[in-house]
């Protein structure tokens, strides 16, 4: 998709998330989060690389044809939760005909206990103390993953990109080779689905979305908590 301007609001406003969690700045990140893991079951090396695979691939297609009707909550971290929850189901012949992907190769699914991959699916820690299937973008980072780096270098595909705005949050998805997101605005003729090159984002002209580490608004890059 061609690089089109980032909306200035609207996209992941979390503020209610702000008033519950401490702000966690990149730096202690990655303490608060391994603090937030508990008991939730980890995912072996070959899981998480399907896992990742299944994740991109269901971002890339929202991108290539359009944005399915499974996916309800069209914004950053909406995108994120579909394409997790997606990801982590049994992917049968039904399942690949209603998505278009019956004709084509797709990754092994991800293998593990169906009581593990549902909760996987539907228990983000939230804020509060409380698990579900719904969490804001704040939510998603501080509570389900743990701080990898503010070096972009550093980033495995399925990670995600964490900007912070004051009263708005937003979230990137690394596919490996560009970045997608959700703008978090749908309009007409404009589904709200970006994909940027990383080149494109570094000079970009509002610094608060280049991901540099000398930018205040990149809290930096993020990796799920369940990943190995």
């Amino acid at each position: 998709m061609s690089a089109a301007s980032v909306p200035r609001r609207g996209f992941c406003a979390a503020a209610l998330g702000l008033a519950a969690w401490p702000f966690v700045s990149a730096v202690g990140a990655s303490a608060a989060s391994a603090a937030s893991t508990d008991a939730r079951p980890a995912l072996d090396r070959v899981q998480s690389q399907r896992f990742r695979d299944w994740m991109t691939l269901l971002i890339h297609v929202q991108l290539e044809r359009g944005p399915t009707p499974r996916w309800t909550h069209r914004d950053c971290a909406g995108l994120v939760r579909f394409a997790v929850a997606e990801a982590l189901r049994s992917h049968d012949a039904g399942w690949r005909r209603a998505n278009g992907l019956l004709a084509e190769r797709v990754p092994p699914d991800v293998e593990a206990e169906p009581a593990v991959l549902a909760r996987l699916r539907q228990q983000w820690l939230r804020a509060d103390g409380t698990r579900g299937a719904f969490a804001p973008a704040i939510d998603l980072v501080q509570g389900n993953t743990r701080f990898v780096s503010r070096d972009l270098v550093q980033a495995q595909q399925g990670d995600l990109m964490f900007f912070d705005m004051g009263d708005e949050q937003h979230l990137m998805v690394w596919m490996g080779h560009y970045v997608a997101y959700h703008t978090g605005r749908v309009e007409p003729g404009d589904n709200g689905l970006r994909a940027l090159r990383p080149a494109q984002l570094f000079a970009w002209k509002d610094t608060r979305w280049r991901p540099t580490a000398d930018n205040p608004n990149f809290a930096g890059v993020y990796r799920f908590d369940f990943l190995a």
